[in-house]
């Protein structure tokens, strides 16, 4: 099923898009009080996700009229920064040694992580601030995000698809000079309005595992990455097992795994993204995210 947040006559709620897609249905309107994504995340029971997932096949169906409603991004403040993996298919590892001046021979034998700081993520439709006094070298990637649906800690690799909540489209935009400059991803990664997310979150029951999803961008509707997440060098499991050997995993971090070669920087020349351009990722079975630069 689809889980979304939404802004309906001045108020944030969390609802399940139905197969139709046409209308909203609000969790409180099946006896769910939760006032939020990570609210429902943390607490939502089998017997209540059960619910969800009934109202979301039935027929017929009352609710509030989609295009009524104000997109929001699935979880739009993340308790926690987002967790991100760089490096993570072979071609992003091969293109990037060229734009980040760095040097990695072959394949990772580790994960490389890092994390980004989200205050508020943009929706679906939303703009993305250029912030053109800090840096014109504004970047897109497209990237599978992983929710976690519970605590996770000291999991093993075949346990951890156990802990999966779900899956959203995450844009992890970059600010290629400032990366360059302070040699590190957080500030160029963290600006203000630089983690499009959405349209919803898929919840995992709804993909197969390991997930093996075709995943692209596109730039004013030309085709920029173009693969798919079963190229991945670490999968989720590998990454959910590494992680809470050491860390907890609370219910509902977000994991972004990587993006693939295609990005603007290391085309040639190299293509930022400037005002007005817009920006589209896709992953099979979950949707398209749109946004514009402004």
């Amino acid at each position: 099923m689809k889980l979304l947040t939404y802004q309906y006559n001045g108020k944030e709620a969390v609802g399940v898009l139905p197969a139709t897609g046409d209308v909203i249905i609000p969790v409180a309107a099946l006896g769910l009080e939760y006032d939020s994504m990570s609210e429902l995340i943390q607490h939502a029971t089998e017997e209540e996700l059960a619910k969800l997932r009934t109202a979301a096949f039935a027929l017929p169906i009352d609710g509030i009229p989609y295009d009524a409603a104000t997109k929001v991004a699935p979880i739009p403040e993340p308790r926690q920064d987002v967790i991100c993996l760089g490096f993570n298919y072979l071609d992003h590892v091969s293109e990037s040694a060229t734009f980040q001046e760095i040097s990695i021979p072959g394949v990772p034998e580790y994960p490389v992580y890092f994390s980004k700081r989200v205050n508020r993520a943009v929706s679906d439709g939303g703009h993305i601030r250029s912030h053109p006094a800090l840096d014109e070298q504004l970047d897109y990637e497209v990237e599978l995000a992983v929710i976690i649906g519970r605590d996770a800690r000291n999991v093993s690799v075949d346990q951890a698809e156990d802990y999966i909540f779900g899956y959203t489209i995450l844009n992890d935009i970059s600010a290629r000079a400032l990366q360059a400059r302070h040699k590190q991803f957080y500030f160029g990664k963290s600006l203000d309005d630089s983690t499009p997310m959405g349209p919803w979150i898929v919840t995992a029951d709804e993909v197969d595992f390991p997930p093996k999803l075709a995943l692209q961008s596109f730039v004013n509707g030309e085709l920029r990455q173009n693969s798919n997440t079963e190229h991945m060098l670490f999968s989720p499991s590998r990454v959910i097992a590494e992680l809470s050997a050491g860390m907890t995993l609370k219910a509902g971090t977000i994991i972004a795994t990587g993006t693939p070669g295609g990005v603007g920087s290391a085309l040639d020349p190299p293509r930022y993204l400037r005002f007005g351009d817009v920006v589209e990722c896709v992953i099979e079975g979950i949707g398209r995210l749109r946004n514009t630069v402004g």
